[in-house]
């Protein structure tokens, strides 16, 4: 009798495990939740969240709620690919992550071997260029923005002789490479050429050699944190010169971490929370609400990633993996039938992205809009 009833219970406890796996979804986000990448990786982590608890609140995708599972990257391009493996092991539908690059180009070999498609924050210009079709950006790559800065550099601010300080990363070295081949076809010397190392604290002789340089303008291209020491630095030693970054530079975690520093600094943006846009409006004040602290770049895109399963997933009407990668491709979605995308956006072949952008400029620990920029 026992035994029966140990078998019975077994029975109702594998069917409601069944019973609750048929009823949701899995989802898995590899992010960097610890280590030097942290800043960025866990304010992603936090806009995916925000997006599946509405998307759940709202019945789910295909009437079933998302489950949704965090792997630490550790900031680690190993350890990145060991927990890409984990999560397609584990049955995710979709893979969201990782934000830093040197990471994705290594992890997402792993996620095209396996036909899984992937949602990246990463935006180095190699990641859309290996021929990978599965590959799918939440922001467009270096090499669509840094053009738009270049020119400003140029024709706004003036600008004849450029310091470069960039990471010596996968990001890095794209976004340089971009800068660098934009420049020579407008114009542009490039003055002083400085690469940094990933978590670099101490910026003191990089500034002291861009203040000894005939350079009349920097272009900074580097991560979170390792901005806001730049800026502190330039502040600190009285570098007077027009600064300018894409993305990160002029973003809302490097306000923070920079503070008055901050101030002053120029940047190309593809997403910011300034924007006089409603869904973003709407999506910035939810998020501080939530969260107590403001969203940048980075918890919008991992925000936005999670709509893209949603509205592809329900396009194609089943959860098929290689159905989404193929309608996602050439796919245009716009903000007013899909709100949760925030801005119009379109994908190509390679899975780049096209979007409207911003310039900007700190003002008082604000980022302020002084231009709105075409999709390109």
């Amino acid at each position: 009798m026992k035994n029966l009833f140990m078998t019975a219970a077994l029975a109702v406890s594998l069917s409601a495990g069944a019973a609750h796996a048929a009823d949701t979804v899995k989802l898995a986000d590899v992010a960097e939740l610890s280590g030097a990448g942290a800043a960025a990786g866990a304010v992603w982590h936090d806009g995916v969240k925000m997006a599946v608890e509405e998307i759940n609140a709202d019945g789910g995708i295909l009437g079933k709620q998302i489950d949704l599972v965090a792997y630490d990257s550790q900031t680690d391009p190993q350890n990145s690919r060991a927990m890409v493996q984990k999560a397609i092991d584990e049955g995710t539908y979709v893979l969201l992550g990782t934000v830093y690059s040197s990471s994705t180009v290594v992890n997402m070999l792993v996620a095209m071997q396996n036909g899984m498609p992937q949602i990246t924050g990463s935006e180095s210009p190699t990641i859309t260029a290996k021929n990978n079709p599965y590959i799918f950006r939440t922001a467009f790559g270096a090499q669509k923005g840094l053009p738009k800065l270049a020119a400003y550099l140029k024709n706004v601010v003036g600008a004849e002789n450029v310091a470069v300080v960039w990471a010596n990363t996968e990001y890095g070295k794209g976004g340089h490479d971009a800068f660098a081949s934009v420049a020579k076809e407008l114009g542009i010397n490039i003055t002083v050429d400085i690469p940094t190392e990933q978590a670099q604290v101490d910026f003191a002789a990089d500034v002291a050699k861009i203040k000894s340089s005939d350079a009349d303008a920097v272009f900074v291209y580097l991560t979170e944190e390792e901005s806001a020491r730049f800026l502190i630095e330039a502040d600190k030693q009285n570098l007077k010169l027009p600064t300018a970054g894409d993305t990160v530079l002029a973003s809302q975690k490097v306000i923070d971490l920079a503070g008055k520093a901050a101030n002053g600094a120029l940047g190309h943006v593809g997403l910011t929370t300034e924007a006089p846009i409603p869904t973003i409006q709407k999506m910035a004040a939810d998020f501080k609400k939530k969260y107590g602290y403001g969203a940048d770049h980075n918890a919008i895109k991992g925000y936005i990633g999670v709509y893209m399963v949603k509205y592809v997933t329900e396009m194609i009407g089943e959860f098929d993996r290689q159905k989404f990668a193929d309608t996602l491709h050439g796919l245009c979605l716009d903000a007013a039938s899909h709100p949760g995308i925030l801005m119009d956006a379109c994908w190509d072949n390679t899975g780049e992205m096209s979007r409207a952008s911003f310039l900007v400029k700190v003002v008082e620990g604000t980022q302020k809009i002084t231009a709105t920029l075409p999709a390109n």
